[in-house]
């Protein structure tokens, strides 16, 4: 939550299925912030065709990326 600027806000706090751009302001800047702090957290990377914003739309959707990319070996190597 800290990378994001929303130290007041508790991660128990966000639903599972709630809207992130509509719940905490989430905007094309917090995106990357996500995706990089998840590249660095899980040693995954993403492609420019990875980036559909339903992909990340809720923490559900991102858990979901996270664990396909996990599973499917698109792993950092480093970078």
């Amino acid at each position: 939550m800290e990378l994001l600027f929303l130290k007041d806000v508790s991660p128990s706090s966000i639903g599972d299925d709630d809207v992130l751009e509509e719940t905490l302001g989430v905007d094309s800047v917090a995106l990357f912030q996500i995706v990089a702090g998840l590249e660095e957290a899980f040693d995954i990377r993403f492609q420019d065709q990875d980036f559909d914003a339903e992909k990340f739309r809720t923490v559900r959707a991102i858990a979901d990326v996270v664990r396909a990319k996990r599973r499917d070996g698109a792993v950092g190597g480093g970078t």
